[in-house]
């Protein structure tokens, strides 16, 4: 993966090319996205990069030993760390992980789950993984120059995981990077999220976090039914929601509906021509109609409500509750 296969971000990318040829790379950076927004690819260039024995005009050459390798995930100083199941490190899905982010480096956390097979399951970080990773590091990097982490997801680590990593990064072995990939920052140990460089990754045109969910009409449904004030069409809203089928397609309903909402805040913020071109081109006279006939305060409070959903999501509350949450909830705020 080179810098120049990516799109957009382009001012991140030459940032990043900066750093390596200065040698003023910070020890941990936390690259902050939305769900499949590319910060994978991007971060895999970087270290691409940052490893390339023939690197030039701020680019990897791309066929070296060291691109070769990273570009498959198989490089032996590059350490890869992902939340998978509660009962077993990381480490023995390196195999299906490899897979799914050689085929589709832009994935989403759902498609992980379908590839490692724990779709609807918890999934964390837990201690084992940070106990292989600090037998890893122990060792002389085997090519004798970086070492490398890519930590996928770390607000899904447990506490005792991230208190063994926080080690780790305040007091990180020589030419060590730890490269920490986020979709909620928010939820990260606040000790962790302050010793990283936080950089925001931008989705293109191409991805990003509101083309992931396959049944968007439900969204301007439930819309509809709010503007409305249609209690018992947003009920039945709700059923269709609650009846998607993982936990994950809720995550991605709750992701879509934010994405338009921050569009509807855009509108009201009097910047039309920008939440418009924002919004998916299907739905862009509706999000603008629903900017006219909500209160200003509505897209803040919904944001909200969507968070708490995806929370209780998350803890394994029964889908059927959560969202009727949700929509009670949503709908106060007429």
């Amino acid at each position: 993966m080179r810098f120049a296969d990516l799109q957009g971000n382009d001012e991140l990318k030459r940032v990043l090319a900066r750093m390596a040829d200065s040698g003023r790379i910070p020890h941990a950076i936390l690259f902050e996205e939305e769900d499949g927004g590319g910060a994978f690819p991007l971060a895999l260039a970087f270290l691409q990069y940052l490893y390339c024995a023939d690197r030039s005009g701020g680019d990897s050459c791309g066929i070296c030993p060291s691109c070769n390798r990273i570009s498959k995930l198989i490089h032996p100083d590059v350490h890869l760390v992902f939340p998978a199941s509660a009962s077993k490190p990381s480490a023995a899905f390196a195999g299906e992980f490899r897979a799914l982010a050689t085929a589709d480096p832009y994935f989403r956390e759902a498609d992980l789950n379908a590839a490692l097979k724990v779709d609807g399951k918890n999934t964390s970080i837990t201690v084992a993984d940070s106990k292989q990773l600090l037998e890893a590091l122990s060792l002389t990097a085997l090519e004798g120059g970086y070492r490398s982490v890519i930590i996928y997801l770390p607000e899904k680590m447990n506490a005792e995981a991230a208190n063994k990593l926080l080690k780790l990064i305040e007091e990180p072995p020589q030419l060590t990077q730890f490269l920490l990939i986020s979709h909620r920052t928010d939820r990260l140990l606040p000790t962790i999220s302050s010793r990283c460089q936080h950089i925001r990754v931008y989705p293109d045109d191409g991805h990003g976090a509101a083309a992931d969910f396959e049944s968007p009409e439900l969204f301007f449904e439930l819309m509809d039914a709010l503007v409305s004030k249609n209690l018992l069409s947003c009920l039945e809203t709700g059923e269709k929601l609650a009846a998607l089928p993982s936990r994950e397609s809720l995550k991605a309903f709750c992701r879509y509906a934010a994405a338009n909402i921050r569009h509807i805040f855009l509108i009201r913020q009097g910047l039309e021509r920008l939440g418009t071109a924002r919004a998916n081109e299907d739905g862009r006279d509706d999000v603008a109609r629903y900017a006219r006939s909500l209160a200003a305060t509505f897209p803040r409070r919904a944001l909200a409500v969507l968070d708490r959903t995806m929370l209780l999501v998350d803890r394994n509350v029964n889908p059927k509750l959560a969202v009727t949450d949700m929509v009670d909830s949503l709908y106060k705020l007429l």
